[in-house]
């Protein structure tokens, strides 16, 4: 059986759209990155941990995806906004310049485990005071990595991307398919 250890509509949505079943399965981690720990290797501990602790709430057959997003702008991890000033604070670093979205996944059976990381690029055009109130009482950055959702409202802040599209979204849906296909036969 394979696994999902997520509460994220978005990953649940993606996955869904590899045309495989899944059930969800607890696998909350403390997301809290180490002193000196690099972004990158925050993303994909956070990852391996959520899937380790799914994987303590199944059989040792069964399959699970653990996957974690965090944007990083000049190395710094936005995570998301505690509340309106610090998304001000997130947009003045992301305005008008690139950031970077990683996105790690996880899947393990037993004490096998694969892993990627997915790194893209995100370009914000320049985003007024102005614009950054009214996308708050939207309600939708309060729970997204950066503060925005590229799916949604907050696209229109996006000039370009270089990269996974869906990596930005929460799952990159191609590595993840590579990933499970080297456990599924």
């Amino acid at each position: 059986m394979l696994y999902l250890a997520s509460k994220s509509p978005r990953r649940q949505a993606l996955l869904s759209q590899l045309g495989m079943e899944f059930e969800l399965v607890e696998g909350s981690v403390v997301e809290t990155p180490y002193a000196d720990e690099l972004p990158e290797d925050y993303v994909t501990r956070l990852a391996r941990d959520k899937s380790a602790a799914g994987q303590k709430n199944v059989a040792a057959d069964d399959i699970v995806i653990g996957s974690d997003t965090i944007v990083v702008v000049d190395q710094r991890i936005l995570e998301k906004p505690k509340d309106f000033d610090d998304l001000q604070t997130m947009f003045a670093r992301t305005s008008g310049r690139v950031h970077q979205v990683l996105t790690a996944v996880a899947v393990r059976q037993g004490q096998a485990l694969e892993q990627v990381l997915v790194s893209s690029d995100v370009y914000f055009r320049s985003v007024s005071a102005l614009e950054v109130q009214s996308y708050w009482q939207t309600g939708e950055p309060q729970d997204k990595a950066g503060g925005y959702a590229i799916q949604g409202i907050g696209g229109k802040f996006v000039t370009r991307i270089d990269g996974s599209y869906s990596a930005i979204v929460g799952l990159p849906l191609y590595e993840t398919e590579q990933l499970l296909n080297r456990f599924i036969k």
